[in-house]
């Protein structure tokens, strides 16, 4: 009952936060709390710039955007949405401001935990049955590595998988940060869509990736595993991999609905004669089981030959089978370490590859944090310095493949990696470089 024009007065004291919460209650209250001379208000503070030099510039600046045109002869909530625009770009500017250092050792940002904290970002995955209806599922564990990001989700209340349609992975922002204090979930909040994965036939179209005596798992390329109860065929965690490439861009710049596409890359001038192959690439390379790591190691000096060229990849060989002086000893025994709020576990014969690679300028040219399984090899390997069986490691996607060949010492319990070679796929490197191999 109470009059518009109190209302107004009243909402003329909230800030942008309390009057977005206000605009929820009700249809009047939200188109009261969209009134343009209130958002103006907002906008035209948000204008004042802190320097002294600029106050006469910004005094005029407010004046001529209190005008009555300013409110009248625009749509209701159209100063809204500009205060909210502009926010928005400040905010993606701070952060993209952030992660302009690169880390010389990896290639990547080395700021990424300063910017996650400061933009607020968290993520969260929505599940959704056949009927529509959405189960959103939020508290993740995180678990932080050198190029990569691991997040955990588990409870007791996972719908039936059965009724699961499909899986989506966001990134979760305040609309407004405050650095001051934890963001409230409760609060505005902006949603960009990082991937969207199918759960209809889990079992049946997707990879087995290793079992123990609770659990099965199931990755989901890119870079996603589902640990299913094996008494029960339900859910018990999802797990999510991001690699630190274009990670903060992926997770704040898309939108609820689109995903966040990178600009295309630019083709830069090589001089190199294409029949000299590729040179002075680079490679980080992490092996973890989440909790785990496993293997942390960088290779320089990286190249291709021509006469290295078949069936569509480059071949980089990292480390040779021939070549006992580069093999590398892995710390621990590899498997994937899971957990829920009442059961933990680890599944064997498997871990999450996280690869890193750099062209010539140091610019990361292939990357991805993916989960990968040990398969024994019935190959005889020709190897005389070490006794005990041999696991095969495979990875593929579009833009190249990896064979890893890993010894499993009985005598020392401990895992020796012999071989490493990466396949480029020629596309990726013509496209990369505008040449033809």
């Amino acid at each position: 009952s109470m009059p518009s024009e109190v209302l107004l007065k009243i909402f003329s004291y909230l800030d942008a936060v309390s009057l977005l919460s206000v605009g929820c209650v009700n249809k009047r209250f939200y188109e009261l709390a969209n009134d343009n001379r209130v958002w103006l208000k907002l906008y035209s503070g948000s204008l004042r710039p802190k320097w002294t030099i600029w106050k006469m510039k910004s005094k005029q600046t407010e004046t001529l955007s209190l005008g009555c045109a300013a409110v009248n002869d625009k749509k209701p909530g159209y100063w809204k949405k500009e205060y909210i625009f502009k926010q928005t770009s400040v905010f993606k500017t701070r952060i993209m401001r952030l992660v302009k250092f690169l880390d010389p050792y990896t290639g990547l940002p080395c700021k990424n935990k300063e910017a996650m904290k400061v933009s607020g970002l968290c993520w969260i995955i929505v599940l959704k049955d056949k009927n529509g209806k959405e189960y959103v599922v939020e508290k993740p564990n995180l678990s932080f590595k050198d190029t990569s990001v691991t997040i955990l989700w588990y409870g007791t209340d996972w719908p039936c998988l059965d009724i699961l349609s499909t899986l989506k992975l966001f990134g979760v922002t305040p609309l407004f940060p405050d650095q001051s204090r934890p963001p409230n979930k409760n609060g505005p909040r902006r949603f960009s869509l990082i991937a969207e994965y199918h759960l209809a036939n889990l079992t049946e179209n997707s990879v087995a990736v290793g079992a123990d005596e609770l659990v099965q798992l199931y990755s989901l390329s890119p870079g996603f595993l589902v640990g299913i109860w094996k008494e029960e065929n339900e859910i018990a965690f999802v797990m999510a991999n991001l690699h630190y490439n274009q990670l903060l861009e992926r997770s704040i710049l898309g939108s609820a609905t689109v995903q966040y596409v990178p600009p295309p890359h630019k083709p830069f001038l090589d001089d190199t004669d294409s029949e000299y192959g590729l040179h002075d690439y680079s490679l980080h390379l992490d092996l973890h089981g989440r909790n785990c790591m496993y293997l942390c190691a960088s290779f320089k000096c990286l190249f291709c030959r021509k006469r290295d060229i078949e069936n569509g990849y480059l071949r980089l060989r990292v480390v040779n089978l021939k070549d006992n002086r580069k093999h590398l000893p892995v710390i621990g025994t590899l498997g994937i370490c899971w957990e829920t709020a009442v059961f933990k576990g680890n599944v064997k014969d498997c871990f999450v590859m996280d690869l890193t690679l750099l062209d010539e300028t140091g610019k990361p040219f292939w990357c991805f944090s993916d989960p990968v399984r040990m398969e024994l090899s019935t190959e005889s390997s020709g190897l005389f310095d070490y006794m005990g069986h041999i696991y095969a490691v495979d990875y593929s996607d579009k833009e190249g493949k990896v064979c890893l060949e890993i010894v499993w010492l009985e005598e020392t319990k401990e895992y020796i990696i012999v071989s490493l070679v990466l396949y480029v796929s020629t596309k990726k490197v013509n496209s990369w470089y505008g040449t033809s191999y």
